[in-house]
């Protein structure tokens, strides 16, 4: 079969691969219909090996080259001696932490704090950037007839934005500025609305994102001026004193100082973009207006349930991110290349299977 798998940085190879054989007892056999290319992926093309492991995984074993993709819708095609959750013709997604059975925190489903959980197209030894994967069914999510393939395979950035307005405690009446507006900050936007945030605001200085997350409804988006959104915050939250929650999902010191001006005294601030060096945080401003700062990672892979309701309710439309489609062989240079361009406004590009 084909499939794209990483070696090294700026060194992905479309190859011929052995297929997976029979499915464990607790796995499925799945035939890849559409993948996302994640951010965590184009980090790993640019300047990788990061989380791909070049030893053997301490709990999955799975070593580079790996086959990429954590994002993916798919259709059964084969499922093990113990699996009855899904059988043969199923449509699926996946949210892909791989849970050690009996650890810790994997007694807990929150096996995305585990050092030993393994990923799905990371860490594991298929991704849905193949023609075929073999999975554990616990990571599997059917999908029902309203929710469409392209919608599956943004799921898993889906569960992000979610566990992300979940942290901020979003829910109907709230207020909420939202910084950065990639691919998990226009998630974010739409989980908030669909919570019934009662005003979003969004800082993203890249204009075409900008104005694409604007195109959504129901999001007032800034970029030119700090000053100016922080003055809209005043003239339209309550008493002006900012907004009840920020999200930061840009993973930058600017975006995370404008959060803490931007929000309460006593409102909360959820980190969800990854710094990539150490971050200098006003703990002072913090202590000062009594802020709640928690960080997120992931999500459990028990909100599957929840977000295919969601979207086959119409109220979370994820496939608005989607902003460019491309096959398999054209994949790198027209997806990974693309997306690593400077300034680019892209949101979600996805890798379409042929037929």
């Amino acid at each position: 079969m084909k499939a794209l798998r990483f070696h090294k940085a700026r060194d992905l190879r479309l190859e011929e691969v052995t297929p997976p054989s029979s499915p464990a007892p607790d796995q499925a056999i799945v035939k890849i219909i559409s993948c996302g290319i994640c951010g965590t992926d184009l980090h790993e093309f640019v300047s990788g090996p990061i989380i791909l492991p070049v030893e053997p995984h301490p709990f999955t074993k799975a070593k580079i080259p790996i086959i990429l993709g954590h994002e993916f819708s798919a259709v059964v095609v084969e499922v093990g001696s113990g699996v009855s959750a899904v059988r043969r013709g199923d449509r699926v997604a996946v949210l892909p932490h791989l849970m050690k059975p009996g650890e810790y925190f994997a007694r807990r489903n929150l096996g995305q704090f585990s050092a030993e959980t393994g990923l799905v197209g990371l860490t594991w030894h298929w991704g849905g950037m193949g023609e075929l994967a073999a999975i554990p069914v616990q990571n599997l999510v059917p999908l029902p007839d309203k929710v469409s393939d392209d919608q599956g395979a943004i799921l898993e950035p889906a569960a992000v934005a979610v566990n992300a307005i979940d942290n901020a405690q979003v829910m109907a009446g709230t207020t909420v500025l939202i910084t950065g507006a990639g691919p998990i900050g226009a998630l974010t936007a739409l989980a908030a609305r669909a919570a019934g945030a009662s005003q979003i605001f969004l800082y993203e200085p890249n204009p075409g994102r900008r104005k694409l997350v604007a195109a959504f409804g129901g999001i007032s988006a800034f970029g030119q001026s700090r000053e100016e959104l922080l003055d809209a915050i005043r003239s339209q939250t309550d008493s002006g004193v900012g907004v009840d929650a920020a999200i930061e999902c840009a993973g930058q010191h600017g975006a995370f100082d404008l959060c803490v001006a931007a929000v309460k005294p006593t409102g909360r601030i959820a980190q969800v973009g990854l710094f990539v060096e150490k971050a200098a945080v006003d703990l002072f401003k913090l202590c000062e207006k009594g802020l709640k700062l928690i960080g997120c990672w992931g999500n459990d892979i028990t909100l599957g349930p929840r977000l295919t309701g969601l979207i086959a309710g119409g109220n979370f439309p994820v496939e608005k991110i989607v902003t460019g489609r491309v096959t398999l062989e054209n994949a790198v240079t027209e997806g990974f290349e693309a997306l690593a361009r400077p300034g680019n406004s892209h949101l979600k590009i996805l890798i379409k299977m042929s037929a």
